[in-house]
């Protein structure tokens, strides 16, 4: 013999992906915001990527962020993967996002990164499996390949990780009850791989940060083969059935690695699928009901608008807090009249477009506006903004879809309120909440909005 015998080499997962090897910078972000945030109780990973339709991503992130204490923001990171490599594509999204979360992001709870196009294999050499189309092996392959790398990112800056997706709401304080669940079993020394928080495919599932670099090997090794969902359920199938054993002792040692929580704390809202041409529906029934509407005591008004509702869906039901309005495609020029059938002080208005159901039927480009009984005196008359009917523009919807302001009390007493609508949308639009405060009337209206 010559010598003793050589160093063996681990296996590393890097193997299945071997342009990996040739290329560590791979697996550096090609674009980083982050203030260094670490050591906290929870991480999130969303990942998005562009869809034709419409996009969840903004309303997805609002509802996370209200749905949480300052407590739990603070012992926690939201981290954004936008998953594509077209840098302008990347940047557009970062800069929707900054100027929405400003606060977020300098407080450390949101991050977002993107992967360098270097990351990915050749996705058109990849090989059909399960009978699929290669578009739809390209769709879940490069998923898989998403999944490991925020999984990788995310790793070594918390206890626990949670995976989430861009369509979806959350309960309130979900972010408590998923930690104590966590703790519980682990301090009565409970096994678990993976808590599920939600019924449907990779939603809320959540998994101790060690415990990772388990799943990201797993999902290199078979990227090419399966679905991320049905990765998991393989994973978990390994690391507990006995082939000496039946499928109903296979199913119990399941079952107490793979953990599922009741009532589900998450709900799938998207309908359009990033994959081309996909509609998808599911929803997770242990969820429960979703509030569509805010409702509110209004002065009685006359209402009436040029766009045509949506079944029972009214302006005059959502005005009487009945219900929203869901209106079919406003076009330029369209207006929601309220005319008052007493002339009212307005101290405050509130007008919230979309729901948690239809996010993106939102009002777009449109001004709310007052006409008073009196005409401003002629001094003050030159700081208005007079529409050519003579109405008086007081405020419009920002970007999330929600017009909120104050009606100044020099205006006078005000005898109709409407909102103008000035550009096409390519959605239709909801009104979930019409809320009117108002002054100077000791009434029932007065007394109801002013709680």
């Amino acid at each position: 013999m010559n010598g003793g015998p050589h160093l063996l080499r681990l296996p590393s997962a890097y193997h299945f992906l071997p342009h990996l090897l040739l290329s560590p910078s791979s697996l550096r972000p090609a674009y980083s915001l982050s203030k260094g945030r670490s050591g906290v109780s929870v991480i999130m990973g969303v990942p998005t990527v562009k869809r034709e339709v419409q996009s969840y991503l903004l309303s997805t992130l609002q509802n996370l962020i209200e749905s949480m204490s300052r407590e739990e923001q603070e012992d926690a990171i939201i981290v954004v993967l936008i998953a594509e490599t077209d840098e302008e594509y990347v940047l557009l999204v970062a800069n929707e996002i900054k100027e929405h979360f400003e606060a977020e992001i300098s407080s450390g709870l949101l991050e977002i990164i993107a992967p360098p196009p270097s990351y990915y294999p050749d996705m058109n050499r990849l090989r059909t499996t399960l009978g699929d189309s290669p578009e739809r092996v390209r769709w879940r392959t490069k998923q898989n390949l998403d999944f490991a790398f925020l999984m990788m990112y995310a790793q070594p800056k918390a206890m626990f990780y949670i995976q989430l997706e861009d369509d979806i709401l959350a309960k309130p304080h979900f972010l408590t009850t998923m930690k104590s669940v966590a703790l519980e079993r682990i301090t009565n020394k409970r096994p678990w791989f993976v808590l599920d928080f939600c019924q449907l495919g990779f939603i809320g599932k959540m998994f101790r940060c060690v415990e990772l670099p388990w799943l990201v090997q797993f999902f290199f090794m078979f990227y090419n083969d399966k679905p991320v969902d049905w990765l998991l359920d393989h994973l978990i199938h390994t690391k507990s059935c006995s082939l000496d054993k039946d499928s109903k002792h296979c199913k119990k040692a399941k079952d107490e690695l793979w953990i599922h929580y009741k009532p589900s704390l998450f709900q799938h809202i998207g309908t359009h699928s990033s994959l081309k041409g996909k509609v998808q529906k599911l929803k997770d029934k242990q969820f429960g009901k979703v509030r569509l509407f805010v409702p509110h005591a209004n002065p009685e008004a006359v209402v009436v608008s040029e766009i045509k509702a949506y079944k029972q869906y009214t302006l005059k039901r959502a005005y009487n807090g009945e219900s929203f309005f869901w209106g079919l495609l406003p076009q330029p020029g369209d207006h929601l009249l309220f005319k008052f059938i007493t002339p009212l002080v307005i101290k405050r208005y509130l007008f919230r477009s979309g729901n948690l159901e239809h996010p993106s039927d939102r009002f777009y480009n449109t001004t709310v506006e007052v006409l008073p009984v009196f005409t401003p005196t002629s001094n003050y008359d030159l700081s208005l903004n007079y529409t050519t009917d003579g109405f008086i523009i007081v405020g419009k919807f920002d970007n999330m879809g929600v017009a909120e302001g104050k009606v100044d009390g020099k205006l006078g007493t005000i005898k109709e309120l409407r909102l103008t609508v000035h550009s096409e949308s390519e959605n239709w639009a909801i009104l979930s909440e019409v809320s009117l405060l108002l002054i100077l009337f000791i009434n029932e209206f007065s007394i109801i909005n002013d709680t």
